[in-house]
């Protein structure tokens, strides 16, 4: 999970206005500022208050980071984003839940801007279905999410008109990697 979105991070170019939401513990914080030590603005969206203390004690370099400790559709994001990163974000949402957070991301993406996304996909590996069930139900019981089953991500990228521009699988394929392109 962690090389899937290292992956990702070597697309941001510098002095971005980035948008991460669902960043967790923050660790992708501090692998960015390896990368851009400093000239990035980054809004960083989390709704555990745990995870959000871990975030902010996070090195950041000389980049300036605004914490929102909210849900993602619950944050009012102005549409002035380069980049949108949503690392293993979607695999947490019903299907209508999913499309709606997407949409209010769509919205704070620049066109022409770049969108970020990690997730797990089914690709018809006997394992693959097994350990994403597991994954479920440990989710459910733990951290309360929703979801059940993968949403349709590849239809909501199609949907609102961008264009996929580089693709990395981690894992078996289970894991992949996405930039898409905000026509």
């Amino acid at each position: 999970m962690i090389n899937a979105q290292r992956f990702l991070l070597k697309f941001i170019s510098p002095g971005s206005k980035v948008l991460i939401a669902g960043g967790g513990t923050g660790w992708i914080l501090e692998e960015l500022s390896r990368l851009h030590s400093g000239g990035l603005t980054v809004t960083y969206l989390e709704i555990a208050p745990k995870m959000m203390q871990l975030s902010q004690k996070r090195n950041t370099g000389l980049n300036k980071i605004v914490f929102i400790n909210k849900a993602v559709e619950n944050a009012r994001l102005q549409p002035n984003f380069d980049v949108a990163i949503t690392p293993f974000l979607f695999d947490n949402f019903t299907q209508r839940n999913f499309e709606l957070i997407f949409a209010h991301v769509h919205a704070a993406l620049k066109p022409g801007g770049l969108w970020l996304n990690s997730d797990f996909q089914l690709t018809g590996k006997w394992w693959q279905p097994i350990l994403l069930k597991t994954m479920f139900l440990f989710f459910r019981l733990t951290c309360n999410i929703e979801a059940n089953r993968l949403p349709d991500i590849q239809k909501q990228f199609d949907l609102h008109g961008y264009k996929n521009i580089a693709r990395k699988t981690f894992y078996g394929n289970f894991i992949v990697s996405e930039i898409y392109n905000r026509l």
